[in-house]
């Protein structure tokens, strides 16, 4: 998609307006329309004052492709990996990015969670049984 309309898509879609995001960078409104038109980039400093400003990413402002999930680049620590393909037996092949962000690797164990109104959700085995864990001391201790 490119810089440009991912800082406009994500200023849109945080109901800001040029001049409410161009005094959050420090740069007049001209700029930030200069910026969402294409007719030049930020800067690096202005790259990463912009990223803060509209909670993202560099990366995400200078690479995310879009969706018709999503408008604008992804919130800082949120991450859209795209699709996946379930097979016939059931098997699901996690994207290598995912993988590499969650240090997920061959062995690893995962914990499949479901509610029927959000969806699915997997997380590593050790900090799913950590999570019990702490709500179980937690529990003893209310009990005490």
């Amino acid at each position: 998609m490119g810089i440009a309309k991912n800082i406009q898509e994500t200023r849109q879609a945080l109901r800001l307006t040029q001049e409410q995001l161009a005094e959050a960078v420090g740069v007049s409104r001209q700029t930030v329309a200069k910026w969402e038109s294409g007719e030049t980039s930020p800067d690096l400093e202005h790259a990463a004052a912009l990223a803060k400003a509209l909670g993202t990413t560099i990366d995400g402002l200078a690479f995310f492709e879009g969706s018709d999930l999503m408008k604008g680049a992804p919130p800082r620590g949120k991450h859209l990996f795209g699709n996946v393909k379930v097979g016939e037996r059931g098997q699901i092949v996690i994207p290598k990015e995912a993988r590499e962000v969650f240090d997920i690797r061959p062995g690893d164990k995962l914990v499949m969670l479901g509610d029927e109104g959000q969806g699915l959700a997997l997380c590593k085995e050790e900090q799913f049984m950590a999570s019990v864990e702490a709500a179980l001391s937690a529990a003893r201790q209310t009990v005490r």
